[in-house]
């Protein structure tokens, strides 16, 4: 079972649902940071980091002696990351997906592959018990998907070899490394707080996820402050909420410091179980509908 933890903007609770979650999570759990941009998953549950590995990206390199400039790989690329002009071929790595459709289309096989470094993937564990990933972006790279399809690959293979559900901190928003992160999931869990933008945002990302047909659920927090749209949303669109985290001053203090929810105080312990427990209940129900 996947469940992603995502939200409309940056500053809701994201990353702290999902460090509690992985703390209380009652079957094997493997614990993945897709916020390859600015991942801080690592904060909370601490793994002791074994393995560093370099992801990198394949992109074109081109033989100029076997090159005919016939431009079908510039035609297709739809990214611009090869040009011919005139007698001159250019490549901008920078711009480079890594589709790979350039090198299958050239009639001469004049396309080649070289490598540019996306990033690195961290793998570790928490607590003794807790497999840690983490993708981490160069700095200076722009596009993250590419990096965040390896750590999903690695994510997907692992957790099927070891028999483990998978708990994904997402990219907050809703951009193309948003979706990514969702992909694989079996659960959506959507973290809002009741605030005029943060109800904002979270229906800008109801309405992206919804196309996916997974099941969503909303956890809210900061519950007790603001208005209750978020409610009357959640009704009319049969979004469940399965847990409130309350509006107090010793809670922010507390993830203030890295230290995660579930280990506060037994009330929390319980609250984040009990979510545990019930997108457990949802991962079951997906999989006999």
């Amino acid at each position: 079972m996947i469940v992603s933890v995502a939200s409309g903007k940056g500053g809701t609770g994201k990353t702290t649902v999902t460090a509690s979650l992985a703390v209380a999570w009652p079957r094997p759990l493997m614990a993945v940071d897709l916020d390859v941009e600015e991942p801080n998953l690592h904060l909370f549950l601490k793994p002791d980091v074994s393995r560093t590995e370099v992801v990198t990206l394949e992109v074109p390199d081109v033989d100029e002696s076997k090159c005919t400039f016939c431009r079908k790989c510039a035609e297709l690329c739809q990214f611009k990351a090869i040009a011919v002009m005139g007698k001159a071929i250019m490549t901008f790595p920078e711009m480079c997906h890594g589709c790979g459709g350039c090198m299958a289309i050239c009639p001469e096989g004049a396309i080649g592959t070289a490598t540019r470094e996306l990033g690195v993937m961290e793998s570790g564990v928490s607590r003794g018990r807790i497999p840690c990933m983490t993708g981490r972006l160069r700095v200076g790279e722009a596009m993250s998907p590419p990096l965040m399809r390896v750590v999903r690959a690695h994510m997907r293979a692992e957790s099927r070899e070891k028999g483990l559900d998978v708990l994904v901190d997402a990219p907050p928003g809703v951009s193309c490394p948003a979706m990514s992160a969702v992909t694989d999931s079996d659960v959506i869990v959507l973290v809002t707080e009741p605030t005029p933008f943060g109800f904002h945002d979270f229906k800008l990302a109801w309405e992206a996820f919804e196309p996916f047909g997974t099941p969503m659920a909303v956890v809210l927090n900061r519950a007790g402050l603001g208005d209750d749209r978020v409610y009357g949303f959640c009704a009319a669109h049969g979004l469940p909420i399965l847990a409130e985290i309350p509006y107090r001053r010793d809670i922010a203090e507390h993830y203030s410091r890295g230290l995660v929810l579930a280990e506060m105080d037994r009330g929390l312990g319980q609250l984040f179980a009990g979510l545990a427990a019930k997108l457990m209940a949802m991962g079951k129900e997906d999989e006999h509908a």
